[in-house]
């Protein structure tokens, strides 16, 4: 888990910078359609974030944290299944120590009640319930409410386009 020096235990939202996408041998499968996928990712993203909360909700106009995980995978031409965050966190492999941080892993929360997007290993994505589509920094408030990591399988259903 990544160690971070905290004053205030609130959450923050801000304006985060593009991540760092690391296409050493050691961390990507193929680095031209890694580049393009994480390229996707971002772009799905950036497209999604000030958008409202709405329970339930996959978008356009409104998503819910698992309707955004859902949408912005769905965007890059990944394909499967909506669900809640709970059944999501048992469908995915586990990711390894080493993928925990990285862009694209999904990170889940309070006892699986809530799931965002790893940009880096300072903060991830996700659908606030206050705040909409936002970046939140890892700090203590989120530090201590992780309950795992998984990593979305790149083949899985890839939809044609």
């Amino acid at each position: 888990m990544v160690a971070a020096a905290v004053t205030d235990s609130k959450p923050t939202w801000e304006a985060k910078p593009k991540p760092t996408i690391d296409l050493s041998p050691a961390t990507a499968p193929s680095s031209t359609g890694f580049l393009k996928f994480e390229s996707q990712l971002m772009a799905a993203i950036d497209q999604r974030l000030g958008t409202p909360y709405r329970w339930g909700a996959t978008g356009p106009n409104r998503y819910d944290c698992s309707g955004f995980v859902w949408a912005i995978y769905q965007a890059t031409g990944i394909n499967f299944e909506r669900a809640s965050a709970r059944n999501l966190f048992a469908r995915f492999e586990p990711a390894p120590v080493e993928e925990q941080f990285k862009f694209g892993t999904l990170v889940f929360f309070s006892h699986l009640a809530h799931v965002g997007v790893v940009a880096d290993e300072k903060g991830f994505y996700h659908a606030s319930r206050h705040h909409g589509v936002i970046y939140s920094e890892f700090n203590e408030y989120w530090l201590k409410r992780i309950d795992g990591f998984r990593r979305v399988p790149l083949n899985v259903q890839v939809a044609q386009k």
